[in-house]
């Protein structure tokens, strides 16, 4: 049985494991978007979201967090400077992942992972969300009463 077994091990020992999801999440941070396999896009999502999320408040504790699971201090720069700040208002969700098919040395399912906001083909079509009550229900705005204004130079 597998009960509370939650981590993919990618057939891989743990400290290779450990490393290549930082290195991933290194390209992840630098090229906004990478291709890999839905199982590695998967555990990445994993890995790279509590980052993101550390990144949003700028302290040295946060900064040390970070650099010890990505070791690279270029990305964690990168991060906390131009990553951080169009992800500021987000509650969470920073990176979709979008399966491309096939490989086809192998056929292994491959998908394409990155960073959600960095993508402008796709948010470009999207309208602005409307402000909704807790209920779902879009606010009315109520219109401005006309005042008639009479002109008195009829003399």
């Amino acid at each position: 049985m597998r009960h509370g077994k939650k981590v993919n091990h990618l057939g891989r020992k743990t400290a290779h494991r450990k490393a290549m999801l930082a290195n991933m999440a290194c390209s992840l941070i630098e090229h906004k978007r990478i291709n890999t396999t839905v199982a590695k896009a998967k555990a990445l999502k994993q890995f790279v979201e509590p980052l993101v999320t550390k990144s949003k408040e700028d302290t040295t504790h946060n900064r040390r967090i970070v650099f010890s699971k990505l070791r690279n201090k270029y990305a964690v720069a990168e991060l906390f400077r131009d990553v951080a700040a169009k992800v500021g208002d987000r509650p969470g969700g920073y990176t979709r992942i979008i399966k491309l098919g096939n490989r086809l040395g192998d056929n292994a399912d491959m998908a394409m992972i990155e960073l959600v906001d960095y993508n402008e083909l796709y948010n470009a079509g999207k309208p602005a969300k409307k402000k909704s009550t807790r209920r779902g229900r879009t606010k009315k705005t109520e219109a401005a009463p006309v005042v008639e204004t009479t002109s008195s130079e009829e003399e």
